[in-house]
C-alpha cells in the first residue's frame, strides 16, 4: 500500500505517542519536519530515523515545496487554528491534537476552512480507541441498562510537568488541556450532546500549578442526561486512571467502570414490590486492534482511502470543545450558561 505524504509540525514531546505507533510506521511517510524550533525537529528525525524528512520552521514554505498529503498538527491549543487553517489553504488533509483551539471561535473558523477546501480536518480522540470503552459502549448500546439517565466521572491524579512546561502556567489547566479527553468520551458514553453547562474551577492548596487545576462541572445533554465531573490535576493521592473512574445509571441498572479493565454492574429488579439490585456482567468482545494515537490515525487514514468522514471529524469534535470553552465561560462568570454551537 502506497504511504501518505506527511508534514508533522509540532516537534514536542507529543510526537513520541504518534511516531512510537504501528500505523505510523506501517502507513505514513514523514516527508517535512516543521517546529518554531528547529533543534527539536533535528531530535525526532534522527530518533525515529527520518533520514528524508527535510526539517524547517516555515510551514507555508514547506507545504509549497513538499506538497504533502496530510499535515498532522502537534502543536500547542493557541497555534491549532493557524496551523490547520493554513493547510488546509494549501489543500491538505489534517490530522490535529486535541483540543480542537483554545477558543470556540477559532475552532469555528477551522471547522470553515475545511467545508471550504473540501479537505478532511478530524481531531486526536484517543480516548474513543480502547477495547475497554468500546466493551461499555457495545453494552450500553444493546438497552441493557435501560435509557441512560445520568453519568458520572472522577479525574484525580498526582501530575507534575515541570515548571517550563506551558501547564504550569496555562489558565483554566485542567479543563482546557485535559477535561476535553472526558468530554469526547462521555459524549460517545451517552451518544448525546451538550445543552447548558455550570461550572466551578479552583487551585487547591499545595498545587504546583499556578492556576485552576481542580474543577467540578454540571451539564445538562439531550435525551434528559445530567452528566457531572470532577477533577484535580495536583491530587493528594487515590489516583483515577486517566480515562478516568465512571458511573453510567440507566433506568434498569447501573454500569461502574474504572477506566481500565474493571467493571461492576448491576441490574435494578423489583421484589415484592420493593427495589433490589442484582450483579450481571457486560459481555467480552473482541480487541479493536489499533488502539490510542494508532486507533485515531488509522481511522483517519483509511477515512481518506474510502472517501468517509472519520469518527473524530472536526465537524462532530467541535461538540466536545463547546463543553470546554462553555465551562470555562461557567466558570468566568459564575453562573450556568446555554451551549450553542
Amino acid at each position: 500500500m502506497e504511504k501518505i505524504k506527511v508534514v508533522l509540525v509540532g516537534c514536542g514531546g507529543i510526537s513520541n505517542a504518534w511516531l512510537n505507533t504501528d500505523v505510523a510506521r506501517e502507513k505514513v511517510e514523514i516527508i517535512g519536519l516543521c517546529d518554531i524550533n528547529v533543534h527539536n525537529a533535528e531530535i525526532v528525525k534522527e530518533k525515529y530515523n527520518l533520514e528524508n524528512a527535510k526539517i524547517g520552521s516555515n510551514l507555508k514554505e514547506m507545504l509549497e515545496e513538499l506538497n504533502p498529503d496530510v499535515v498532522f498538527d502537534l502543536t500547542i491549543p493557541l497555534a491549532h487554528g493557524e496551523v490547520t487553517i493554513t493547510a488546509l489553504e494549501h489543500g491538505c488533509h489534517v490530522l490535529g491534537e486535541k483540543p480542537m483551539s483554545d477558543n470556540i471561535e477559532t475552532a469555528k473558523a477551522m471547522v470553515e476552512a475545511a467545508n471550504k477546501s473540501g479537505k478532511t480536518y478530524a481531531v486526536i480522540q484517543n480516548r474513543r480507541y480502547a477495547t475497554s470503552i468500546r466493551r461499555l459502549v457495545s453494552a450500553l448500546r444493546s438497552g441493557v441498562i435501560g435509557n441512560i439517565t445520568a453519568v458520572h466521572s472522577d479525574f484525580y491524579l498526582t501530575i507534575d510537568f515541570g515548571a517550563t512546561n506551558f501547564r504550569a502556567t496555562m489558565p483554566h489547566v485542567l479543563i482546557n488541556d485535559m477535561a476535553i479527553h472526558t468530554f469526547d468520551a462521555a459524549r460517545m458514553i451517552m451518544n448525546a450532546d451538550p445543552i447548558s453547562v455550570y461550572c466551578e474551577e479552583w487551585n487547591p492548596k499545595g498545587s504546583w500549578y499556578e492556576r485552576d487545576a481542580s474543577a467540578a462541572a454540571i451539564f445538562k445533554m439531550t435525551d434528559n442526561i445530567m452528566y457531572t465531573y470532577t477533577g484535580c490535576w495536583a491530587a493528594s493521592g487515590n489516583n483515577t486512571t486517566w480515562e478516568c473512574s465512571w458511573r453510567i445509571m440507566g433506568d434498569k441498572g447501573t454500569i461502574s467502570w474504572d477506566g481500565a479493565d474493571d467493571f461492576k454492574c448491576e441490574l435494578l429488579q423489583f421484589e415484592d414490590g420493593k427495589p433490589i439490585t442484582v450483579p450481571f456482567e457486560i459481555p467480552e468482545i473482541e480487541p479493536i486492534g489499533y488502539e490510542h494515537h494508532s486507533g485515531v490515525i488509522n481511522n483517519f487514514i483509511e477515512s481518506l482511502k474510502n472517501n468517509t468522514a472519520p469518527e473524530t471529524v472536526s465537524t462532530d469534535n467541535i461538540k466536545s470543545l463547546a463543553m470546554v470553552t462553555g465551562a470555562i465561560d461557567s466558570s468566568i462568570q459564575g453562573k450556568k450558561v446555554e451551549i450553542k454551537l
